[in-house]
């Protein structure tokens, strides 16, 4: 037991991100049921899908589960009521100010955990209220932080900062990396790209296999004037870097991404013209596996790892 298992009451202390368009109910559960924390996206769900989601996932798994909420959400208060309304015991918020919602939840006796992507950020979120943070590197898909701090920097940088529980994200998808980020001064681990190229994960086959051909380089940040994001280098993101050439206004990038870009990429399975979002610890994935496997690989390769490093003698 550590401060993460016994903060969820989970058996491994190993966090699913709420990856958009691929954290529905059957993988939030299956990473329950293998020992984990699962967490429902709900960033890419309707208000009604998500109340749909985590009442399926509560028939689906008896062990706790959670949700993600980017707080940048259009009906955002919509969402923390049904939250409220199903009985989730825990919530993971990003995309915005921790003081806006952690108050409101955790007086419903929700546990409130948010995305950091600094030691600023971490002690903003601590002087909020949470119960834990997750620090996330800028190796991570989706989404970033726009200071560009490496997962190896990061965790002991918000380590030295906060006394709060810390969960290291961002290029963690074997046992050996989860054990890095806790000799690090991490807690436990939020694994993204590992899980969303699992049999359960809602992704389309297509975006699943994308990741597992993806080799090193083959990821890049981009979009930083709207929100930064790591994109697969396809179609679409060379059309946004062939737009950057003509020094674009913030407007022109909103009209290039359009809607929907990010679910007919990972959803709906368009290679070319779809926003792909991964990190670069996809190189390192090479099979598209149930959760219950790649789980006890990543426990059995913490175990092997932690006793070779223990015959080191210098």
């Amino acid at each position: 037991m550590n401060r993460i298992t016994t903060l969820f009451n989970i058996k491994y202390p190993i966090i699913q991100g709420g990856m958009i368009w691929n954290s529905g109910y059957k993988l939030a559960s299956a990473v329950s049921n293998a020992g984990g924390l699962g967490l429902i996206g709900a960033g890419s769900m309707y208000p009604d899908v998500l109340r749909e989601h985590i009442q399926k996932c509560k028939k689906a798994t008896d062990k706790p589960f959670g949700v993600n909420i980017p707080m940048l959400y259009p009906n955002i208060e919509e969402i923390m009521n049904i939250v409220v309304e199903e009985g989730v015991k825990i919530v993971f918020t990003s995309a915005g100010n921790p003081k806006t919602w952690t108050s409101f939840l955790k007086e419903k006796g929700i546990t409130v955990v948010h995305v950091v992507s600094s030691s600023v950020f971490a002690l903003k979120a601590q002087e909020a209220g949470v119960d834990a943070i997750v620090a996330e590197g800028f190796e991570a898909g989706g989404h970033n932080g726009r200071d560009e701090t490496t997962t190896l920097t990061l965790i002991p940088m918000v380590k030295e900062k906060i006394q709060i529980p810390i969960i290291a994200a961002g290029g963690i998808a074997t046992g050996r990396g989860m054990l890095a980020a806790m000799v690090l001064g991490a807690d436990g681990v939020q694994v993204g790209s590992r899980f969303a190229a699992s049999i359960e994960s809602s992704a389309h086959n297509n975006f699943k296999q994308t990741i597992v051909n993806i080799k090193e380089g083959d990821t890049q940040l981009t979009l930083k004037e709207l929100a930064p994001v790591r994109l697969v280098k396809n179609k679409f993101y060379n059309d946004v870097q062939a737009l950057y050439e003509k020094c674009p206004s913030k407007e022109d990038l909103i009209e290039l991404l359009g809607r929907a870009r990010a679910k007919k990429g990972m959803f709906e399975g368009d290679l070319e013209e779809g926003e792909l979002e991964i990190g670069q610890i996809a190189g390192l994935i090479h099979e598209i596996l149930p959760v219950e496997q790649i789980v006890q690989e990543m426990i059995a390769d913490f175990k092997a790892a932690r006793e070779e490093k223990a015959t080191f003698d210098f």
